[in-house]
């Protein structure tokens, strides 16, 4: 299984959600019960913002306090016990739509998370506060655009958190692949710019992107030649050796397995 932040952008990529209510509440020191007897009916993207108070999920407690989030806690029995004087949280309530069992896993497991509260969350937050109410079609596009940067925001820290050590060196890369995918790279000589060993190397990688960097190098590849069928009259092997393949036929059989269809046909518009 993946990391948690992959599993969870995985989830939020390929399954549609409906967005509910948005809530910044502020409780008092003691114990609330709003959940104890009857399961949440929704996930929840919560976010603590002051204070601290433990959080608990059919028993299992979740120390809170500002730089911490959870997501999910879907039909579980939910308590709060605020522990400082007062607690303050913002709260996203979320369902996949038509769940089935797989996706109301995800959604009921509790993934406790760290976010930067910087003053690019506090914006969103801000911003998704004025779609509490009813609303219209693109209010509600709006909303859920929102609601997708949240997470973005979550995930992406709890990633540079978990491989901070490795984040400057994995970017580098990245951005050597992006400006040099034209050329010849392999896993060895990726991994020779950091003094590392490529098997190492391969293991820091996809552990910062979730795929290994040659995949990441194919993938940005396929990327680059698509746009470049649907927007150049560059003939097929000219685009082949643009984006590093000399051989136009072994590009072409990468390019179906990729998209499902043939290069030519992508640029014919069969």
């Amino acid at each position: 299984m993946g990391n948690q932040y992959d599993v969870l952008a995985g989830f939020f990529l390929q399954v549609p959600i409906d967005i509910f209510g948005v809530f910044q509440t502020n409780l008092q020191h003691g114990r609330y019960q709003g959940h104890k007897a009857q399961p949440t009916t929704k996930g929840g993207v919560l976010i603590a913002l002051k204070g601290e108070a433990n959080f608990a999920y059919d028993g299992v407690s979740y120390l809170m306090s500002p730089g911490k989030a959870i997501i999910g806690g879907y039909n579980r029995h939910f308590e709060i016990a605020v522990n400082s004087s007062e607690f303050e949280y913002f709260l996203v309530h979320f369902l996949p739509v038509a769940p089935n069992e797989e996706k109301a896993r995800l959604v009921r497991e509790v993934h406790l998370l760290h976010i930067d509260m910087d003053a690019g969350l506090l914006q969103v937050m801000k911003q998704l506060k004025r779609y509490s109410t009813e609303l219209g079609q693109i209010e509600l596009l709006e909303k859920k655009t929102l609601f997708y940067q949240l997470v973005n925001k979550t995930l992406t820290y709890e990633r540079y958190l978990q491989n901070r050590e490795s984040h400057s060196m994995m970017e580098q890369t990245i951005e050597h692949i992006r400006q040099h995918y034209m050329e010849p790279i392999t896993l060895e000589g990726l991994a020779e710019q950091h003094g590392m060993k490529g098997k190492y190397f391969s293991h820091l990688f996809q552990k910062y992107t979730g795929i290994g960097p040659i995949h990441y190098l194919i993938e940005y590849r396929m990327k680059v030649a698509y746009e470049l069928l649907v927007t150049t009259p560059f003939a097929v092997r000219d685009i082949a050796r643009n984006v590093g393949y000399p051989d136009a036929y072994y590009f072409s059989r990468l390019f179906k397995k990729h998209y499902g269809m043939s290069p030519t046909a992508l640029k014919r518009g069969e």
